[in-house]
């Protein structure tokens, strides 16, 4: 019966219109009122707990430097650097929204600043160079959900600290997955792009290569600086976080001088208030996470799928659907808080480890980031890049369904997750 109070309050209140926070504080005051325990100094002390943890501090660097790198001619140097490497072979510019999407992702973690950025500068050349755009703008989107999957990914930060994982384990292991989830849309993209009857980029000279390695080498060199440090353990992932944003700073502002000072105000303002949204959550999601556990809602669950407990292959299966499918309803942050602490002692008791289901699990939210009626980075590709959201929603299943048999790919052989996350950590 705790159970059922507490998702159908929660529902409820988000199918009213309730925001997701006020939701998630909602459905903890119902379930205060149910144990009969409601007291407000409960919900005030745990959205305090919630915010005051230092690691939690990697949020705003990690974003501030997303926007700092999209002002500052970083990201649009990322882009040059792709174009000239494999421009000019057919499909070419596809090709190089997932090189830069990926490069993108090991910097600043984030999809829809990542995918902004590519739709702003790539959906234009490429309905130039005759491609469907349609299906441009939904490789563009499937490119830029990798975000959250390759390091520094603000969405393993939220999740280690709902789940108690350490952070640095989940940057590591989530590399592979990444590199496999833009192998497949490179596979999938050069099946569908034959059927489009495309023009080439002329092919870089070598000294044309050469100058634009050379503008986009100090670009390059950030996620160098942020994945060395934290694989060397000279930084902590919140410490990388600031030396990111300080590092595009100093890039955009004095070597590369696109960012005024003036601008500076509105990239600080942009990126407080994402922040704000984000931790706000994380806040309003700790007065649920604690009273799902004093309400033994986890045992509940427990008993239900009891079953499928000795077999974790199957037990994955079929969390990997139920996140599927809540994730096509709710973003990637809500997602992550509100099933983190029902799932988590499930996982623990199946003997599953909990940086590869936290991998595998991020991976699931960041395809139904792709998935209507929400879709959030869907929305961003149809909003910058100026095409209907219902023609990018055509044009980016070839490219959901590549990113969900890389997912059963990855429940089938769990190697290839923990594996390389050991030999890299």
């Amino acid at each position: 019966m705790t159970l059922f109070v507490f998702v159908a309050s929660l529902i409820g209140a988000m199918a009213i219109g309730v925001p997701v926070a006020f939701s998630l504080m909602f459905c903890g005051v119902v379930l205060m009122w149910y144990m009969g325990m409601f007291n407000t100094q409960i919900i005030a002390q745990n959205m305090i707990a919630g915010a005051d943890t230092f690691t939690l501090l990697a949020i705003p660097f990690f974003i501030l430097a997303g926007e700092l790198m999209n002002a500052g001619g970083l990201s649009r140097r990322i882009i040059d650097f792709a174009i000239a490497c494999v421009g000019h072979i057919r499909g070419g510019l596809g090709i190089v929204a997932i090189v830069a999407a990926l490069i993108m992702a090991s910097i600043s973690g984030s999809a829809a600043a990542d995918t902004a950025a590519l739709a702003a500068i790539l959906i234009p050349m490429m309905a130039k160079a005759g491609y469907n755009v349609p299906r441009s703008a939904g490789l563009i989107a499937a490119g830029g959900v990798i975000a959250p999957v390759i390091p520094p990914s603000m969405a393993f930060i939220v999740f280690g600290v709902a789940a108690n994982v350490s952070i640095t384990q989940l940057f590591m292991a989530g590399i592979v997955p990444g590199l496999m989830m833009g192998l497949a849309l490179v596979v999938t993209w050069l099946i569908v792009v034959r059927k489009d009857n495309v023009q080439p980029l002329p092919r870089a000279s070598g000294a044309e290569q050469l100058r634009v390695t050379g503008r986009a080498l100090w670009a390059l060199g950030m996620p160098v600086i942020i994945l060395g440090g934290i694989k060397a353990g000279v930084v902590t992932p919140t410490e990388a976080a600031v030396i990111a944003a300080a590092y595009a700073l100093f890039v955009g502002m004095v070597i590369y001088r696109e960012l005024a000072p003036r601008e500076l105000p509105r990239v600080i303002l942009q990126a407080a208030k994402t922040t704000s949204v984000i931790m706000f959550l994380v806040c309003a999601a700790l007065v649920s996470a604690w009273l799902i556990t004093a309400a033994n809602i986890p045992a509940e669950i427990t008993g239900l799928i009891e079953p499928l407990i000795d077999r974790p292959t199957l037990l994955m299966f079929v969390i990997m659907i139920l996140v599927l499918i809540v994730g096509t309803a709710l973003d990637l942050t809500p997602t992550i808080l509100i099933l983190t602490p029902v799932l988590m002692p499930i996982i623990k008791q199946a003997g599953i480890d909990p940086v590869y289901f936290g991998v595998l699990f991020i991976m699931n939210n960041c395809i139904g980031l792709l998935t209507p009626p929400v879709g959030v980075v869907l929305n961003v590709v149809s909003g910058v890049g100026r095409v209907p959201l219902g023609k990018v929603t055509v044009g980016v299943w070839p490219f959901l369904l590549a990113q969900t048999l890389v997912l059963l790919l990855l429940v089938l052989f769990p190697d290839l997750v923990i594996v390389p996350a050991r030999w890299l950590h």
